[in-house]
């Protein structure tokens, strides 16, 4: 790195990108803070001054670019659709991969900038057996954000920075403090940030009706009704509307028919289940069956278990060219719903990630 190499900072204004902003400086980079705008609204505008006022506070140039209408194609309509398709997405993940970091990276060759960094707990690292880039976990367990940059390619880890990934929160708000940044007190950020209150609500407001149907057993019993899927997660356990000898949970959603699945707490047990469109980082693609851990869930706990490659899946559309496994668990896990991500680790690396599109009970 040469002495005042440039780089781009995703600058939200909160005290993750302020002190972000910081660490940068100080190991010589001359820092642009960026501000990406994917809602055209007034509170977008508030961020951006918010990001603006901690750039003149650290003494660095601040860029703001228009990103709604990619942020809409690539983010928001597909939430829209995954949920009318009886999936429960994730959307975090793929907007890093698909909008934030190209929005990113965009704005940095405009300026001129090699590089690019964001404020997420997480590292990078370049393989020594291939020359591979990938993500590494976060020093701070609890604040670990690998599982969101599974889906970044390679072209975007090679050219990403991370200052935080070996800082615990308190950390971040203490140099903030230090530094008399005025997001050193700010809160977090809620998860997903185009969804103000309930989620339901948003869902109708783009237009998603929901259809009233049976609630039935895993045997095919029918112990009810329900006003709609959207209001159910599969894994959940309260607020079903129905009892049984013991507690009901969702365990599945079958959009076609309208019918909410329920079962026994081990009815809600999975052992297998089948990931697509696979994105890889520790190597190009997976040739042979492979011993990892798996996260089916971002604050889910690691599970031991075996992929194994399955190019097509007959049930599910993937994308051309891309990879589908299967995930047997050595152990069988509280189920997950079909639309999360299931992030591969081997110990504090991140081997590839991919969407979720069905999954097998014990």
């Amino acid at each position: 790195m040469t002495s005042r190499e440039r780089i781009a900072l995703g600058m939200s204004g909160g005290v993750d990108s302020s002190t972000a902003a910081v660490l940068l400086q100080r190991a010589g980079y001359e820092v642009v803070g960026v501000t990406c705008i994917f809602h055209d609204d007034e509170a977008s505008r508030a961020d951006a001054e918010r990001a603006y006022e901690v750039c003149q506070a650290v003494g660095i140039d601040h860029a703001v670019a228009e990103c709604s209408e990619q942020f809409e194609r690539c983010v928001v309509q597909p939430f829209v659709n995954a949920y009318a398709a009886g999936l429960t997405p994730s959307p975090c993940v793929g907007c890093n991969a698909e909008c934030k970091l190209p929005a990113l990276l965009e704005v940095a060759d405009q300026l001129g900038c090699e590089k690019v960094a964001t404020g997420h707990y997480a590292r990078i690292a370049q393989l020594s057996a291939n020359g591979r880039y990938v993500v590494k976990t976060g020093l701070d367990q609890h604040k670990d954000q690998s599982y969101m940059l599974a889906l970044l390619s390679q072209d975007q880890l090679s050219r990403l920075v991370l200052p935080l990934g070996a800082l615990t929160k308190a950390d971040a708000r203490l140099i903030a403090r230090d530094c008399g940044l005025p997001a050193a007190e700010a809160p977090e950020s809620q998860d997903v940030c185009f969804i103000s209150g309930d989620y339901r609500d948003f869902l109708k407001s783009r237009g998603l009706q929901d259809v009233p149907g049976d609630i039935v057993s895993a045997e095919g019993v029918v112990l009810g009704r329900h006003n709609g899927l959207s209001a159910f997660t599969v894994g959940q356990r309260k607020g079903i509307g129905v009892a049984g000898p013991e507690p009901y949970y969702v365990v599945g959603k079958r959009p076609g028919t309208h019918e909410l699945v329920v079962g026994t707490a081990a009815q809600a047990r999975i052992s297998e289940v089948v990931v697509a469109n696979v994105n890889w980082q520790a190597f190009e693609h997976l040739d042979g069956e492979c011993e990892a851990m798996v996260k089916l869930r971002y604050r889910s706990s690691g599970a031991a278990c075996i992929i194994t490659p399955k190019r097509t899946h007959p049930d599910r559309e993937v994308s051309s060219g891309s990879e589908c496994v299967e995930v047997s668990l050595r152990t069988p896990q509280p189920t997950t719903a079909p639309g999360q991500y299931a992030v591969f680790y081997e110990g504090s690396t991140v081997l590839g990630g991919g969407m979720i599109q069905e999954v097998r009970q014990a």
